[in-house]
């Protein structure tokens, strides 16, 4: 499986639009989180964060916050950002622009957030287009700096935590995701980073 650990900087001069980091004026980190709620990923996310008071954004899946409705309130509850991730998980470059900004509506009912994460980060300049010009709502498209790779079952929970240690520096957005598949790399990465940048000084901010 090929994928980026960290964007290049080529990616982010073509799409501009589309938030790719934060700006650099501190030690901070902004943790995220896709396709949750997930009943036993997103609770120990939450419970892990709480630990070092760290505040991260988590891109839900619209179906899942209507199956997890109470996980989903004790993110807000507990100070954490949300963002759209559509309601089906639609790949971008499989859908059309009509269908992919409908999925994103319906997604919207439960999700009141001006944050969007493109599924797969799949998106085309139409759709951008779309989110960008929408009457209804105007979304700020957050791609990211470091992809963790906790999705990638061939990589080893050691090997995905390097991902991240390797790839991150001061307003880095890193992907995790909550969900089945992710858990067993995550769960191993995600408290050994929150200990080694907060004892180098480092905080988590929400976007």
């Amino acid at each position: 499986m090929f994928y980026l650990v960290k964007t290049n900087w080529w990616l982010k001069k073509i799409y501009p639009s589309l938030v790719w980091d934060m700006p650099a004026n501190e030690k901070v980190l902004y943790l995220t989180f896709d396709d949750g709620p997930h009943e036993t990923a997103t609770p120990y996310i939450l419970n892990q964060l709480k630990q070092y008071n760290a505040k991260a954004t988590f891109f839900c899946i619209g179906k899942n916050v209507v199956s997890h409705p109470e996980i989903y309130k004790r993110t807000l509850e507990e100070g954490h950002s949300v963002g759209n991730h559509t309601y089906n998980h639609l790949n971008g470059w499989k859908t059309g622009g009509g269908e992919y900004l409908q999925n994103i509506h319906q997604a919207a009912e439960y999700i009141n957030s001006n944050l969007f994460r493109p599924p797969y980060g799949r998106i085309t300049r139409q759709q951008i287009k779309l989110l960008k010009q929408n009457p209804a709502k105007s979304f700020s498209i957050i791609m990211w700096d470091v992809l963790s790779g906790d999705f990638d079952i061939n990589l080893t929970p050691k090997a995905c935590l390097q991902h991240v240690l390797k790839g991150a520096e001061p307003s880095s957005i890193i992907v995790f995701h909550d969900s089945a598949k992710a858990y067993d790399r995550m769960s191993y990465a995600l408290p050994r980073l929150l200990e080694h940048y907060s004892k180098q000084g480092y905080i988590f901010k929400a976007l």
